[in-house]
C-alpha cells in the first residue's frame, strides 16, 4: 500500500489516499483550462482511482480510461468506480508505461495522458516511458499533463521537497523529484512542446505538453 493510503470503510478493496482531497480541486482548475471538450484521456498510474472519479466526472464528455500496474490500485480503481457508476468512466486496465505497447488503454489514440504523482515515485525509466508512450498515442494537439514535486535548474523548489527527496530515496534509491529542464528535453525528443508550467499548492507544478 502506497504511503499515506489507508482502506477506506465499506468496500474492502477501495484505498483512501487523503492528498487526493487536497490536490484534486487546484489540478481540476488547471484541467478545465485546458482540457478538450471530448475525446479519450489516459491517465497513468491511477493509484486509489479517487482521481479517475473526480475527473471523470468533472468532463462528462471525456471517456476516462485509468490504468496502473499494481494489482491493489487496480482492485481499488474498479472498486471506485463500480460505486460511482459514471458511463465515461471504464474499467481499469494494467499498464507498465516502460511498455511499448499502450494499445490496450488507447486502441484509437489519446487526446490526452495524465499523469499524477508517479514521475517521483518510480524510476527514470518510467519517465522516459511516460513521454515515449504519450508521443506515440498521442493524437495531434494532444495534451500531457503531469502534477507532481519537481527540481528547478537542479534545486529543490523548498526545503520540504529537500526533505521528502530524502524520504523517496529512503524508500528506492531510484525514485526521485526529476528536473523540469531534463523532462522539457525528453518531451522535445517524443514531440511533446511544454506549454504551460503551473505553480500548485504544497510546492507541487501542473506540467502541460503538447503533441506537436
Amino acid at each position: 500500500m502506497l504511503p499515506g493510503w489507508q482502506r477506506s470503510d465499506g468496500t474492502p478493496a477501495k484505498l483512501d489516499s487523503p492528498s487526493t482531497a487536497r490536490n484534486r480541486g487546484p489540478i481540476l482548475e488547471v484541467l478545465k483550462g485546458v482540457v478538450p471538450r471530448d475525446g479519450w484521456v489516459l491517465e497513468t498510474s491511477a493509484g486509489s482511482g479517487q482521481h479517475s472519479v473526480y475527473f471523470a466526472e468533472a468532463f462528462p464528455r471525456l471517456t476516462w480510461q485509468p490504468t496502473d500496474i499494481d494489482d491493489r490500485s487496480l482492485r481499488s480503481i474498479e472498486a471506485w468506480a463500480q460505486e460511482a457508476q459514471l458511463p465515461n468512466l471504464l474499467a481499469p486496465e494494467r499498464l507498465d508505461v516502460t511498455e511499448t505497447d499502450w494499445s490496450s488503454a488507447a486502441p484509437d489514440g489519446a487526446d490526452l495522458v495524465l499523469s499524477i504523482n508517479m514521475i517521483h515515485i518510480s524510476p527514470w525509466e518510467a519517465s522516459q516511458g511516460l513521454f515515449a508512450g504519450a508521443g506515440r498515442v498521442l493524437k495531434p494537439g494532444g495534451l500531457l499533463i503531469t502534477y507532481g514535486p519537481y527540481l528547478m535548474d537542479g534545486e529543490f523548489t523548498a526545503p520540504s521537497n529537500a526533505r521528502f527527496e530524502q524520504w523517496l530515496k529512503s524508500r528506492d534509491p531510484r525514485f526521485g523529484q526529476r528536473d523540469l529542464a531534463a523532462l522539457q528535453n525528453l518531451g522535445e525528443r517524443h514531440g511533446l512542446h511544454r506549454e504551460q508550467l503551473v505553480p500548485m499548492p504544497a510546492n507541487n507544478f501542473t506540467v502541460v505538453y503538447r503533441k506537436q
